[in-house]
């Protein structure tokens, strides 16, 4: 991954919204208000760039229409081609003109106080990475829903091997937090085009680059939950996006020197994102899953680390259950196919008794 050159800093903070097919329901427009709303708004320059990835509904206008009434916050960049939400951000970056960058998915909104907060915190703490936690919701609403914390305590302060250990491996989400342009510059840093799941690969490799972390201990940012997440519906393309993912942050730890140190966290995060979680997901989530799919996950990930059940992280995190069926898919991924398939329908007749 390599970043644009930029242009001057000459605003506080820009916001990246990747924008795609988001005009239903007010949802782009409850996103775009809670923007434009901001407290800092008079207290710091700052903009909102809009990137639209080719929607084919009237995102695209929404957008020009927001840009039209707030010129001198909103700047909208049309993609002529879909570059899924990672070449969106990376295009919103190339733009970008802020001290500070934050992203926001298009379907989701923040409290007016956000941005206020998390720099506040950045300028009393001398941070270079701030984030909060957030709060499920399934309407447009500013109450607080279910309180996720999406960073801990101890990943926090000034970034040890140790603390970067943790943050490799539990980075949280993106749209949580504001980075320091500046480090995402001098480190090209950028996101994966034409996948999905490219946080999968960017939170962790940006995390190794930052030198303090500090977090706000409020839910300031609203996830809302539909059923049409990008992230809740399996497809065998959207498994394989997260397998190449998983590649990509190894080959970029790999280039960028860090493998040796953190070879053991990189396994793991390997080892999860490529086989575990694709395979369980895929087998609970794809209608006709095939043999020769769930037998590819096992090659693939032994191809890039064959002892990756041996790995600490591995035996600590994975469920018990977990590693006994990839120890039985480890002697035969026949076996372990008919087994899973079986006792997947078996629950499935319970279920609908």
């Amino acid at each position: 991954m390599a970043s644009g050159t930029g242009v001057g800093m000459d605003k506080k903070l820009s916001i990246i919204v990747p924008v795609y097919n988001m005009a239903a329901e007010g949802k782009l427009n409850y996103c775009l208000n809670s923007l434009v709303g901001q407290t800092i708004r008079g207290m710091y320059p700052y903009e909102i760039i809009c990137v639209d990835d080719a929607s084919t509904d009237e995102s695209l206008e929404i957008l020009l229409d927001y840009e039209k009434r707030y010129p001198e916050l909103i700047h909208v960049i049309p993609n002529a081609v879909n570059l899924r939400q990672g070449g969106a951000k990376n295009e919103g970056l190339k733009a970008a003109q802020g001290e500070w960058i934050g992203f926001i998915d298009s379907d989701d909104w923040v409290s007016p106080d956000y941005y206020e907060k998390l720099l506040q915190k950045a300028e009393e703490t001398g941070a270079d990475l701030v984030g909060c936690d957030y709060s499920l919701v399934d309407h447009h609403t500013l109450e607080v829903g279910k309180v996720i914390v999406n960073n801990t305590p101890e990943q926090t302060g000034e970034l040890t091997k140790e603390k970067h250990e943790r943050l490799f491996m539990r980075p949280g989400s993106m749209v949580l937090k504001i980075y320091r342009h500046s480090v995402i510059r001098e480190n090209c840093l950028d996101f994966p085009e034409h996948i999905f799941y490219e946080d999968n690969c960017a939170g962790p490799l940006w995390s190794l680059y930052f030198r303090h972390f500090e977090r706000v201990e409020e839910p300031l940012y609203y996830y809302y939950q539909h059923e049409v997440s990008t992230v809740h519906h399996i497809t065998e393309e959207k498994c394989r996006d997260r397998m190449k993912a998983a590649e990509l942050l190894y080959t970029e730890c790999r280039d960028r020197g860090f493998l040796t140190e953190y070879r053991e966290q990189i396994e793991y995060r390997f080892t999860e994102l490529y086989y575990a979680i694709t395979l369980f997901s895929y087998l609970s989530g794809v209608k006709k899953p095939k043999l020769i799919f769930v037998k590819e996950l096992r090659q693939g990930t032994e191809k890039y680390f064959p002892d990756f059940d041996k790995n600490k992280y591995y035996l600590q995190y994975t469920g018990p259950e977990e590693q006994k069926l990839i120890a039985m898919q480890k002697k035969s991924d026949l076996q372990f196919f008919v087994y899973y398939r079986l006792r997947q329908f078996v629950w499935n007749l319970r279920a609908s008794r």
